[in-house]
């Protein structure tokens, strides 16, 4: 049998070198690898280039933490109330650099970046004004058609962190619910961290091949934390934390309360058993939804 890949958290997040670019959050709203960012802010891993379409509040956390040069994003925020002070304060401020996208466009830079090829074209950044913003999208016409297109260069992170609800000790995983762009940014990446709420046996991940979404050949390590997706949903586990978005925005429209939420939620927080503890709201599913057995034959 082959090595396993299984590290605690800690040990999982000091692969991670400063400067590194991440892709995070690319479920959108749906299985964001919380326990993965604020360990990246208890190790202070600084210079990040962060790489998401709807990072939620997760982007704006370690933004408040000063570990971040660059976002190529299509939306960072807090779904629940809007902005998020902490990102908005560093573009403000002239600390941040920021390279716009849509969501297609991040979805096209890292489908690109999984197939291996330079670009892909579209025609729906077209009429817009991002061409003016960045001098990496590009106008082209369609040898074929004679058409106007939009070319969206690939982006290959050095990182991509993801959360799923099942994973083997070797990396194959078992990750259902909306998935947004996470195949594409596993694939596109140059090293993947994936983090379950339970490490299985292999023949949990092998008795339902085609849930398997993720394969060992594109993960670098594992970690188990149960609960690292709060205070976003995960699939068939537990439901969004809305009270905890709502708390947040309330409390981070200054820079000293937002140190102080950083101080109170993350830093004296050792591990995510901790933080539950400090979360005093039932967010378990109430009503699960079984999918129709599946038959494979043998």
């Amino acid at each position: 049998m082959p090595d396993t890949k299984v590290r605690d958290l800690s040990a999982a997040i000091e692969m991670i070198e400063p400067g590194s670019s991440i892709a995070m959050g690319l479920a959108l709203e749906h299985a964001i690898p919380f326990a993965a960012g604020h360990e990246l802010i208890r190790q202070g891993t600084d210079d990040l280039t962060l790489i998401g379409p709807i990072s939620d509040l997760l982007f704006d956390q370690l933004v408040a933490a000063d570990l971040v040069d660059r976002v190529r994003a299509a939306w960072v925020g807090n779904v629940s109330a809007g902005t998020g002070y902490n990102f908005r304060r560093a573009v403000e401020d002239g600390d941040l650099e920021v390279e716009n996208h849509s969501n297609f466009s991040i979805a096209l830079s890292l489908k690109a970046a999984a197939m291996g090829v330079p670009y892909l074209p579209t025609r729906s950044l077209l009429g817009s004004d991002i061409f003016d913003e960045s001098d990496r999208f590009r106008e082209a016409e369609d040898p074929y058609s004679g058409d106007r297109l939009a070319l969206v260069p690939a982006i290959r992170p050095d990182w991509a962190i993801v959360h799923v609800q099942r994973a083997s000790p070797y990396g194959d995983a078992h990750f259902w619910g909306n998935s947004g762009v996470t195949f594409e940014g596993v694939k596109a990446a140059k090293n993947t961290l994936v983090v379950a709420e339970e490490i299985v046996d292999s023949d949990v991940i092998k008795s339902d091949p085609s849930r398997t979404a993720i394969t060992r050949e594109s993960v670098t390590t594992v970690a188990e934390v149960p609960y690292g997706a709060h205070p976003s949903p995960l699939a068939g586990r537990y439901n969004r934390d809305n009270e905890y978005y709502v708390d947040y925005a309330e409390r981070t429209n200054d820079l000293a309360d937002a140190a102080d939420w950083l101080e109170e939620w993350v830093y004296s927080v050792p591990d995510r058993t901790t933080y539950m503890e400090k979360i005093e709201r039932n967010l378990s599913v109430s009503e699960p939804t079984v999918a129709a057995e599946v038959e494979y034959g043998k």
